[in-house]
């Protein structure tokens, strides 16, 4: 119990310290203006801030250690065999993180190159399978169980960019990014708190805790009265390289954990609560290889453009593409209680492009309509 109570402690100063931060980064993005320019690929029609990333990581890691510190020093800290993995794995998650902070940064003032970014990102997605963290089971995933580390240590180098990149890259209308991964933190966070994996599911909270302040003024700020930020790359590399974290680390197969996770398959779930962004940048990928466009140019063909064409307001898209991930979320969790795991994977992917295809036909009749009208 006690666990609980530091871990609710460190939620509220995450929140506190975001509801104090956030303010003075606009004072600051205002006067320096350091605003995000809208153009004809954005959202937005006014010049708003986006330096609102900068507070993730300096909450998170205050409070990570503050309480981590105080779990120790009341002897309800890890196990005495546990501690130094537990320190190795988060050291390097920091250092990760670290690297992240910094190209974000620099990605929000002046702009980096992708090439620039991807180097970074491949580096420091190297510092999980360095720490011993990396997918080592499929769990019958497509009739897979272990999986050597020659396999799972590229393969989990290539999910953490993927990862990272599928959160930057939803990051498109007010409230999206940063709702999502409230959304797959909680889940984790009452993960790890039922298995009693106190320092991971303090992590996920304090995160949630820095996003919430951010989440109000970034969906109801008024950009008219200088109240409105967006959290920039900054805020979408350290949430996307968090939850990573957070897949790899949840999906490791271990012996004294196997009775509490083969029968819920990690891989799946992991999957689930991320679904949206990930298949969408592999829908995106496709479709600009299958066109011969550059893969990493910007463009509107992410899901939330198609709900913005169908006719949806920014506000209307956020709701309806949570609900559409909460409902994918609750039919993978509670099918693989019933169904073969490759099957419910497949019915996933299956219903993920039937609805694309359905939004593609919307919104060519939504045009077609324009069109006679002119």
């Amino acid at each position: 119990m006690e666990n609980l109570y530091i871990l609710i402690a460190a939620f509220v100063s995450a929140v506190a310290l975001g509801r104090m931060i956030i303010p003075n980064i606009l004072i600051i993005s205002l006067r320096k203006r350091l605003f995000d320019v809208p153009d004809e690929r954005k959202v937005h029609k006014r010049p708003v801030p986006r330096l609102g990333g900068v507070t993730f990581f300096p909450v998170i890691l205050f409070s990570l250690c503050v309480f981590t510190a105080i779990r120790l020093l009341t002897g309800h800290g890890p196990e005495e065999g546990k501690v130094d993995r537990l320190v190795c794995e988060f050291l390097f998650l920091m250092g990760g993180l670290t690297l992240l902070y910094i190209i974000g940064i620099g990605d929000d003032l002046v702009g980096v190159r992708y090439r620039r970014k991807f180097l970074v990102q491949i580096f420091s997605a190297a510092m999980f399978p360095i720490s011993g963290v990396y997918i080592n089971c499929f769990y019958g995933l497509f009739g897979i169980y272990m999986v050597p580390a020659a396999v799972g240590i590229p393969l989990t180098m290539l999910l953490v960019v993927f990862i990272t990149n599928a959160i930057n890259l939803i990051d498109g209308i007010d409230g999206l990014a940063s709702g999502l991964s409230m959304v797959a933190l909680l889940v984790f966070g009452v993960l790890f708190v039922h298995y009693q994996m106190w320092s991971y599911a303090m992590l996920a909270f304090v995160t949630v805790g820095v996003i919430i302040p951010f989440f109000s003024y970034n969906v109801f700020g008024d950009a008219d009265m200088g109240r409105k930020i967006f959290m920039g790359d900054t805020g979408s590399l350290t949430l996307g390289y968090i939850l990573s974290f957070f897949v790899i680390r949840y999906c490791m197969y271990e012996p004294n954990m196997l009775l509490l996770t083969m029968k819920s398959s990690p891989v799946l779930i992991s999957f689930s609560v991320l679904m949206v962004p990930c298949l969408d940048v592999v829908r995106v990928v496709l479709r600009r290889a299958r066109n011969k466009k550059p893969l990493f140019m910007p463009d509107k063909t992410h899901i939330h453009h198609k709900f913005l064409a169908m006719g949806f307001s920014p506000r209307k898209a956020l709701v309806t593409i949570q609900l559409m991930s909460a409902c994918f979320c609750v039919f993978t969790i509670v099918g693989i209680r019933y169904l073969n795991n490759t099957l419910v994977f497949v019915i996933d992917v299956v219903v993920w492009t039937l609805l694309n295809l359905w939004f593609n036909q919307v919104i060519r009749k939504k045009e077609g309509e324009k069109k006679n009208e002119e």
